[in-house]
């Protein structure tokens, strides 16, 4: 997962430029056409978040805006490739704003339960799991 990180201007919900969405979008399709995208989407402001803090007692919710903008989220891409070091040369490719001040890329590995030991996963839970996939697969969200 390629993950946009946002700044100030995000946070404030300015807009990309019309360049910068149609680099964006020229971009998206280059990962498309090599088969190698899932998903590609930005991120509403944090004043729109929530996050879920746990500690002791029950869960706090606590609703954005949040303060430290450069732990802000904009946008991700979720991509399958074959290493790490493909998912790199994807990421450089991401096009950025002129001066692109605070603005960063983070590369996350994604994993699920194929990748869990067996120690880890009973064979009915990776049942389970291969299921539920499967279902996602048949059934989109809001389908």
């Amino acid at each position: 997962m390629i993950i946009g990180k946002g700044g100030a201007e995000t946070e404030a919900g300015v807009m990309p430029s019309r360049q910068l969405v149609d680099d964006m979008m020229a971009y998206n399709e280059s990962l498309a056409k090599a088969g190698v995208l899932l998903a590609a989407e930005g991120l509403a402001p944090s004043s729109r978040a929530a996050r879920i803090a746990y500690g002791p007692g029950k869960p706090k919710v606590i609703d954005g805006p949040f303060a430290e903008t450069k732990e802000i989220i904009a946008g991700f891409c979720l991509i399958q490739v074959k290493s790490r070091e493909e998912a790199v040369e994807w990421a450089l490719r991401v096009p950025v704003p002129e001066g692109g001040e605070g603005v960063g890329l983070e590369l996350w590995e994604v994993f699920d339960a194929a990748d869990m030991p067996e120690t880890s996963l009973t064979p009915e839970t990776a049942e389970r799991d291969k299921a539920l996939r499967e279902s996602l697969e048949t059934n989109p969200p809001n389908a």
